[in-house]
């Protein structure tokens, strides 16, 4: 079961994985042991663990006429096996536009914790696409760029967030909620939990957590 707005349909595939569909297109994020075959048209990829940037998984739902948007340490990975592939690298704080697609990207990285080091340039994405933009924070701790993103509720869209919530590489729910808090988006979505870390049931916990708080937050069913 997803999420519709306007058009555009967000489904949780598991994991950090997500599927956008609007306007014909079929995008992509960190896909990592999918159900699905449907072809992209757009692949994008938060860093390069194998649980986000799974070569087996993008060859799957890759076509000729895919195009894959990821950070410079996906690269080597993905070209090993597939030589003749389109791809758009991208760095923390860039702002382009693709298809119609606006994407901004946001720094992704552990404030203490050694997985996910600042340096290495990870991110997050944020897809604007007809009147609703989409928040997927990759692996990250609760960090000061966060407090940025207030604007993407007051520029007349629908702002979705998308947080990890299974602790021990990213944050946990209690430090996810106060991501949410200072997000200030319209509804947010747990994810990263149930699997590789957290249980099934911090989705739950992390959704009567942030109501109890005055955030809209929801659990996606895995699709």
């Amino acid at each position: 079961m997803g999420f519709k707005f306007n058009g555009v349909e967000l489904e949780w595939l598991g994991h950090s994985s997500f599927r956008i569909k609007s306007a014909g297109k079929v995008i992509y994020i960190d896909p990592y042991q999918i159900n699905s075959e449907e072809k992209a048209d757009f692949i994008f990829i938060t860093h390069s663990h194998y649980d986000h940037c799974s070569i087996a998984d993008i060859m799957n739902i890759s076509k000729d006429s895919t195009t894959i948007i990821c950070t410079p340490d996906c690269q080597s990975s993905i070209t090993k096996v597939q030589k003749k592939i389109n791809m758009q690298l991208i760095e923390p704080e860039d702002k382009i536009r693709i298809d119609g697609i606006k994407i901004d990207t946001i720094p992704a990285y552990n404030n203490t914790k050694p997985f996910h080091p600042k340096s290495e340039g990870w991110v997050g994405y944020i897809l604007s696409i007809e009147n609703i933009s989409i928040y997927h924070a990759g692996d990250t701790d609760l960090i000061k760029e966060m407090e940025k993103l207030t604007g993407y509720a007051k520029q007349g869209n629908k702002f979705i967030a998308l947080l990890p919530i299974g602790g021990k590489v990213t944050m946990n729910i209690d430090e996810a909620v106060e991501a949410a808090k200072r997000i200030n988006a319209d509804i947010v979505i747990p994810m990263h939990y149930g699997s590789i870390s957290g249980s099934k049931e911090d989705g739950k916990k992390f959704v009567e957590l942030c109501k109890s708080r005055g955030i809209n937050a929801e659990v996606l069913e895995r699709v």
